[in-house]
């Protein structure tokens, strides 16, 4: 969420920069100086009938030791009037407090000056790639034929249980996934980020916190009856660790990992490009969270970027990297880079990451501070990464790492898998 003060001081040039988005600010922004205007005018006369309601109340009390019972009761009825007064004027004053913060909640993050303009995925701008991309014989198949080859994902089966895009692993299947989620943990507490268990279902406050909500609602799963949400990522409850704390300057960096399912309706995803592992409602994901002092959140960044590099060199896997122009970066961030890995059977890359700069915008929405060395409270930056997100990357090591009678399991694996091979 943007910060009021910068956009009552700033209104013209957060107009422009969200233009990089391709959308006209202006109608949100005047919204919000509109209503704040009125939320600052309705405290002023409430703080004004308070005071003077004190100021009676003082005076009747003097006017009634001193035998003066009348001219205290005619204070008394004024008294009465200014109450019902701020009481109208304390229910303006909150309705204009909650409409300001819908308002705020609608406006996107300000990208940062290296993201590229453009409109669609297509104008997202390469700045990385690495990997040899393997030939493959003719015969070579995608995934999801792979998987019934060799006998270790059915996706009928979950279409049983519960539905399209919720496959059931098996056998060498389902030992491949523990292991590439054993190995991302270890991988990234290896690189200093503290392992955390957290729930697969969070509040309201949560979802708002980490900005799925409002922008998001559709496309999560919603429990009516407690009026929870099953989480799209760990993001929203790691990060959410840290709602409402103050911290010291001493404390950054902050870093966290977390395993857990994630869950995402995708509603309106069809086609032969979401087919087997492509895209899926549920799915497994090793997230990596920072948060940190405001002059480091992106030497930061570029730190997470290199070490999600660092795991696709050791999965030995074709990849690219994407600084996401504006009219791709989502709702939250500043600064977005998707990693992307090539699938050689499909001939076409699959995102498996994206690792995320949302500066303050998360953290003023989750009240997440620090104080500074003048003992002054500041906004601390949040940063989030898929270290990795599991389907697309078992998609890309089936295909890639196929032979004709069975599948080469990477080096990095085995000592996780205890085989070598499926097939």
């Amino acid at each position: 969420m943007l910060q009021l003060q910068a956009i009552r001081d700033q209104k013209d040039e957060l107009i422009s920069a969200l233009k990089k988005r391709n959308i006209d600010a202006t109608p949100m922004i005047e919204d919000v100086l509109r209503i704040d205007k009125i939320r600052r005018a309705t405290q002023t006369e409430l703080d004004a009938s308070l005071a003077e309601s004190n100021r009676l109340s003082k005076e009747i009390g003097a006017l009634f030791k001193s035998g003066k019972k009348e001219e205290a009761d005619v204070l008394k009825e004024k008294t009465a009037m200014l109450k019902e007064e701020a009481k109208r004027l304390g229910e303006a004053l909150n309705k204009a407090a909650e409409e300001l913060q819908s308002l705020l909640y609608q406006i996107p993050n300000v990208p940062h000056n290296l993201v590229p303009k453009g409109k669609t995925s297509e104008d997202n701008e390469e700045v990385f790639r690495e990997g040899k991309i393997p030939e493959l014989d003719k015969s070579a198949l995608p995934h999801w034929e792979l998987a019934k080859k060799f006998d270790i994902i059915d996706f009928e089966l979950g279409v049983k249980i519960t539905g399209a895009g919720f496959p059931v692993y098996k056998g060498k299947g389902a030992r491949l996934q523990r292991a590439l989620i054993s190995y991302f943990l270890d991988k990234n507490t290896h690189a200093g980020y503290t392992e955390m268990q957290v729930p697969h279902l969070v509040n309201e406050a949560s979802g708002y916190g980490t900005g799925q909500l409002p922008d998001k609602e559709g496309q999560m799963y919603h429990v009516g009856a407690d009026d929870l949400y099953l989480i799209p990522t760990a993001e929203v409850p790691v990060t959410n660790l840290l709602r409402d704390v103050i911290l010291d300057e001493t404390d950054f960096p902050l870093r966290y990992t977390a395993y857990t399912p994630c869950f995402r309706r995708e509603a309106g995803s069809y086609g032969a490009h979401v087919r087997g592992l492509n895209r899926l409602h549920q799915f497994d994901k090793v997230e990596i969270v920072r948060v940190e002092h405001p002059d480091r959140s992106y030497e930061a960044l570029d730190g997470m970027v290199e070490h999600v590099k660092e795991i696709l060199r050791e999965l030995e896997l074709p990849y690219r990297v994407l600084r996401l122009c504006g009219g791709d970066l989502g709702f939250t961030s500043a600064l977005t880079y998707d990693f992307e890995v090539f699938s050689t059977a499909q001939d076409r890359w699959l995102e498996i990451s994206s690792v995320s700069n949302f500066e303050s915008f998360q953290a003023n929405r989750l009240k997440l501070r620090y104080k500074d060395a003048l003992g002054k409270s500041q906004l601390a930056h949040t940063l989030n990464g898929s270290s990795l997100a599991l389907p697309r990357v078992l998609a890309g090591i089936l295909e890639n790492y196929q032979q004709k009678d069975h599948i080469q399991i990477p080096k990095a694996l085995i000592p996780y898998c205890g085989f070598d091979t499926i097939g």
